[in-house]
């Protein structure tokens, strides 16, 4: 893991301090509440129905067991909703008493979250999180937000380069750049090192892949313009090879010409996605012409030099975990056999929650924070300290935040996944569905946000509770379901082979479907938006209609194919036809999510 300089630590905590100052005089009424908005939002804490909600960076998803450990504490002592006033919750919120707190919501861009701590202790929550290296800093705004990868960076098997070394460049060149503080709209950037695309890169305002050429020579393909939202849009593919030393020569022409050329007057269309779908070709031109100037006439000023590269990968050099060689195999032969014989459920955690490693004596193991009676990503503060224990005894202190709201653990010794597994079940954290339905993305909705149609975590919990047979999981296969609760698409409906997003219709909570999205992985297919099946759905409809969905999979999938594969090849109309024989006739006033 990158580990933070003395000047990295002073940053954090001057700028920790500098948070108590502006906080202590807003509450002293020396900073107006509108002066006080843009710097809190600028470390992170937003406003959400009920309460504060602080968004927590974490750079390309890279987390210490002390950080957990931080984190957990955060949760337990400070993540209170009964500190909140909730009697002037929304009536049709009847349960907000049940809503969870005492725990950290993983995101998909790599980030944590809480949603109960009182601004008035906003300030301590800083400093606590400044001692381990952490922040809130443009976790928020219209700038550079945080940088996200594949979590398996640094150990896949099929990586091409680890892109983690450039990740931290790119966080360090992006932190307070002083040119793009101010974006038309918040502007994400991930970046991927392996040839099967986990990093979702073509959904970005830029996606970076690591390629190199016939020569040999390493490099980036470049994407811009991809989004979700209202418009959702596949990025356009600006540059086929991008010598990796000007990355960020290039990152630069293309936010300058974002920022120059982005609309300002519509918040709707101020992303730079919809610039690239407007302008075309002229914007590859301009971001062109911008980039030679950058060359030309500054000098390339950020020009990465190997010695630079090296510095920064010292920091992502591998812990020494091999194991003996002579008696790896041996060992490794043992389990599986175990494994086969003795317990399917470990079998099944092998083939799901485990993957293959570049060091073949180690394997990345994934721990499931998808589980009946609590909403997917959620982390209890008993869990985040489990987790770091895990992470200390079975990953060098180390684990990743994955893009599906799950934690990795990326050093794990093939020997130790016996144990591993064993401690793992007994904190709930084994369940061997990772790429399973179950293994949903959902974003926290109308729960907790103002800006949602509808309620996200009562359908995800209706579906946890319908398809708990580990059996059936297994023989419906590889399925990505998403649920958003608007149209920001903060749950990444639209990249789901199944798709559900929230919707406003006469102030009733209703839900739109999708079939067929994919976030361009390899068991996905090429990165494209899901595409609707009919008119929305009641809440107390929707866990029916999921079934009649993959009834209609079981019915028409040829042997060995995928769920994706099968709506590919015949098409949305079965699925339309057998969603829309499920519709009930309830009552508007009874469709509500609570019915959920």
């Amino acid at each position: 893991m990158y580990q933070y300089s003395d000047f990295d630590r002073q940053f954090v905590h001057l700028r920790a301090s500098q948070f108590r100052d502006q906080l202590t005089r807003w509450q002293a009424g020396a900073l107006a509440e509108d002066e006080f908005k843009p710097l809190r939002l600028q470390n992170g804490w937003y406003v959400q129905r009920f309460a504060p909600m602080l968004r927590v960076a974490v750079p390309y998803g890279e987390i210490s067991a002390p950080q957990l450990r931080v984190l957990a504490r955060i949760a337990r002592e400070f993540d209170h909703k009964e500190a909140h006033d909730l009697s002037k919750a929304n009536a049709a919120l009847a349960d907000v008493p049940s809503l969870p707190d005492r725990c950290a919501h993983f995101t998909t861009r790599q980030n944590v979250q809480f949603n109960w701590i009182p601004l008035a202790r906003a300030a301590d929550v800083m400093d606590l999180l400044a001692s381990v290296n952490m922040h809130g800093i443009q976790t928020s705004g219209n700038c550079i937000r945080n940088i996200t990868t594949d979590a398996l960076a640094g150990v896949a098997v099929d990586e091409v380069a680890d892109p983690r070394p450039f990740a931290e460049i790119l966080r360090q060149w992006s932190t307070l750049h002083p040119e793009f503080a101010f974006l038309p709209r918040k502007f994400k950037v991930a970046i991927t090192g392996a040839t099967e695309d986990r990093a979702a890169t073509p959904w970005h305002d830029v996606g970076l892949r690591l390629v190199r050429n016939v020569d040999g020579d390493l490099g980036f393909q470049v994407r811009v313009g991809g989004g979700m939202g209202r418009t959702p849009i596949i990025g356009t593919v600006i540059r086929e090879f991008l010598p990796w030393a000007q990355v960020l020569n290039y990152l630069e022409a293309i936010v300058r010409v974002y920022n120059r050329f982005g609309r300002r007057d519509n918040a709707y269309k101020a992303r730079i996605k919809i610039l690239v779908k407007a302008e075309g070709q002229r914007f590859i031109d301009e971001v062109e012409a911008e980039y030679t100037d950058i060359l030309d006439k500054d000098g390339a000023p950020h020009t990465l030099t190997p010695s630079e590269l090296d510095r920064v990968s010292a920091h992502f050099a591998p812990p020494d975990l091999t194991c003996d060689r002579k008696s790896a195999d041996d060992k490794i032969a043992h389990i599986l056999k175990a494994a086969a014989e003795d317990d399917l459920e470990f079998s099944r955690w092998l083939q799901r929650n485990v993957r293959a490693h570049r060091n073949p004596d180690l394997r990345a193991v994934t721990l499931s924070f998808k589980r009946v009676g609590q909403a997917p990503g959620d982390a209890t503060a008993d869990q985040l300290d489990r987790a770091a224990e895990l992470a200390d005894r079975f990953s060098a202190g180390e684990a990743r935040v994955t893009h599906e709201q799950n934690l990795v653990l990326p050093w794990v010794r093939c020997d130790q996944l016996p144990e591993l597994w064993r401690e793992a079940r007994r904190l709930g954290l084994a369940r061997p569905n990772i790429g399973l339905l179950t293994d949903m993305i959902a974003c926290p909705g109308g729960d907790f946000c103002d800006l949602a149609n509808a309620r996200s975590l009562p359908i995800a919990q209706a579906l946890l509770e319908r398809y708990r047979d580990l059996d059936e999981l297994h023989d419906l296969g590889d399925i990505d379901l998403h649920i958003s609760g608007c149209i920001n698409s903060c749950g990444h409906h639209h990249s789901g082979h199944i798709g559900i997003l929230g919707v406003d219709k006469d102030g009733q909570e209703w839900y739109q479907v999708t079939l067929g999205g994919s976030d361009g992985s390899r068991l996905s297919g090429t990165a494209v938006p899901g595409r609707v099946i009919g008119p929305s759905f009641a809440a107390a409809e929707m866990a029916d209609v999921v079934e009649a969905i993959l009834e209609t999979y079981r019915l028409h999938r040829e042997p060995g194919e995928r769920f994706v594969s099968t709506v590919q090849r015949i098409g949305l109309d079965p699925f339309k036809a057998a969603t829309q024989a499920v519709r009930t006739h309830t009552a508007p006033g009874n469709r509500s999510v609570a019915a959920a």
